[in-house]
């Protein structure tokens, strides 16, 4: 290397290394952030109209059973039909109108940091999920049960990953003593751990008004929050194969008329509680989630509701579920699918590795399902970081590494940007004539950051430089980098006065926090 190219070397790293600075400090809101995905296709056009009718067929003529009589009111007031036999009979044209007449352009909001999500499109978002009842200790390395504060943790360290867009509730605070005490305990460490928007559940249907009043007050009014909400509700409101889930499909009307966005969730697992075929799998998960969203749309037609059908592959020689392979990567891909043809909002699970560690199974099980769901351009990916064990356990460091994978799965989406600034023939000569390579060239610093994702977890030193460094591998580095954030990053995102208020009206399991932190100065600036 000659003496020039040494010099523009060094001058080029520099250059790069103020960039990069700069970059960091900015971490207002993900880059890849709502890259529009779409280009993985499973299923044909008349594939998925065969799907459709498959589907209007079974609510029209099947229908569901265990209908709340709220339900049925609403629904036989708009022309469903229930039958002696007790089911509740949607018929073909009821769906096609709410299918037409759903809001498609749905914003959920963060309440700081920029990260609102617009899942209208094809825009592709990813967060956390799975609401698992045990951990991988970060200390000890053994599983053991979950409590609040273990979801406290889980989000602080989300609050700070780049490619993490949404906390949805990934781990169940078994120290809770009642199912009241769970539902505001969980929502206190959500909103408390991070400012990005949340997502949780409800476990009976009278605890939804006081979780709404509880974000009114957060907001500054009920008002301010229907305008900007900042929380979903997520209601699994089936029981596979077609039957409500009561009390869920009553938590989703109160859901709705307290202007709480929903998800509406069909999860039947295929070879159990769902057919064994992939496409007889998805028929019935779209017709369970079909069900659930025309009743939300008939409560409120202006209601944020999100389409969730959510097939889930079991292993069938035991039985167990099963999230790794290739069979639930595609089906899901496959049900985010219809969601594009209907156009309206759609979320999936994708990411929920069988690897009881985070190894090289959970890598390669996670990357290939998110990387399927995103490309098929689902709104809103959860369980893509975190996950392990088929759902039942989740790791703090596995969210820091899958923060590294998202990164280079959203990226991915973006393609090959092609036009005359990046075909870059005006750059060419200009090497060509100079100084002969592009390290400090103006384009190379310009693009370097907006065209890049610089992983920061995974290792790209040389073999020297990495045995310098400790020889440590990945799983390493991330514990080390979750034990920095826990002892640096204690944010509570309330104000002191709601903080209080919540203290003195509940039992709030988590240790008093401090509510001066620069993020609520932020929040309220």
């Amino acid at each position: 290397m000659s003496d020039a190219t040494k010099r523009s070397v060094r001058s080029g790293r520099s250059a790069r290394i103020a960039l990069r600075q700069q970059a960091k400090e900015d971490t207002s809101q993900s880059k890849w952030m709502g890259v529009s995905g779409g280009q993985f296709q499973p299923l044909s056009e008349d594939e998925i109209e065969q799907i459709h009718l498959a589907v209007l067929e079974l609510l029209e003529n099947l229908g569901l059973s265990q209908a709340p009589q709220c339900m049925i009111d609403i629904v036989t007031a708009n022309g469903g039909t229930f039958t002696d036999d007790a089911r509740l009979l949607f018929p073909g044209d009821m769906v096609n109108k709410v299918l037409e007449g759903i809001k498609r352009d749905v914003t959920l909001w963060s309440r700081g940091n920029g990260y609102h999500m617009d899942i209208s499109g094809a825009r592709v978002h990813v967060g956390t999920g799975g609401a698992a009842p045990r951990i991988l200790d970060l200390e000890t390395h053994s599983y053991r049960e979950t409590t609040i504060q273990d979801l406290y943790d889980m989000a602080r360290i989300v609050d700070l990953q780049e490619h993490i867009h949404f906390f949805s509730r990934p781990v169940v605070g078994t120290d809770a003593a009642t199912p009241f005490d769970l539902d505001i305990n969980t929502l206190y460490a959500c909103l408390a751990g991070t400012s990005k928007h949340i997502c949780i559940s409800a476990t009976l249907p009278e605890h939804v008004k006081t979780i709404a009043e509880i974000c009114y007050a957060i907001a500054g009014s009920e008002a301010v929050f229907r305008q900007r909400p900042f929380l979903t509700i997520m209601a699994t409101h089936v029981v596979p194969p077609m039957r409500f889930a009561t009390e869920s499909c009553e938590i989703v009307e109160q859901a709705v008329r307290h202007g709480l966005p929903v998800q509406l969730i069909s999860a039947g697992q295929m070879g159990a509680t769902s057919p064994v075929t992939l496409a007889g799998s998805i028929v019935q998960a779209v017709a369970e989630s079909l069900a659930g969203i025309t009743f939300a749309w008939l409560v409120d037609p202006n209601a944020s509701i999100i389409f969730a059908p959510k097939p889930l592959v079991s292993d069938l020689r035991t039985g167990a579920m099963c999230g790794g392979g290739g069979e639930q990567a595609v089906v899901m891909a496959a049900a985010a699918q219809i969601g594009r043809h209907y156009g309206i909002p759609v979320a999936c699970i994708a990411g929920y590795s069988d690897s009881k560690v985070h190894d090289a199974q959970a890598g390669y099980e996670k990357n290939l399902s998110v990387t399927l769901a995103a490309h098929a351009g689902c709104n809103m990916i959860s369980h893509a970081c975190g996950t392990l064990a088929s759902m039942l356990g989740s790791s703090l460091e596995s969210l820091i590494i899958d923060n590294d994978m998202l990164g280079g799965v959203l990226r991915s989406i973006h393609g090959v940007e092609v036009n005359q600034t990046t075909i870059a023939l005006d750059t060419i000569r200009d090497v060509v004539n100079g100084e002969g390579h592009y390290l400090g060239h103006a384009q190379t610093l310009e693009r370097m950051e907006t065209d890049y994702v610089y992983p920061q977890i995974a290792d790209r030193q040389t073999p020297d430089g990495w045995a310098k460094d400790g020889s440590m591998d990945m799983l390493q580095r991330a514990r080390l980098k979750a034990r920095e954030i826990l002892r640096d990053h204690q944010p509570n995102y309330l104000s002191a006065d709601v903080d209080a208020m919540l203290r003195n009206r509940f039992t709030i399991l988590l240790p008093q926090l401090n509510t001066e932190t620069e993020s609520m100065k932020d929040i309220h600036a």
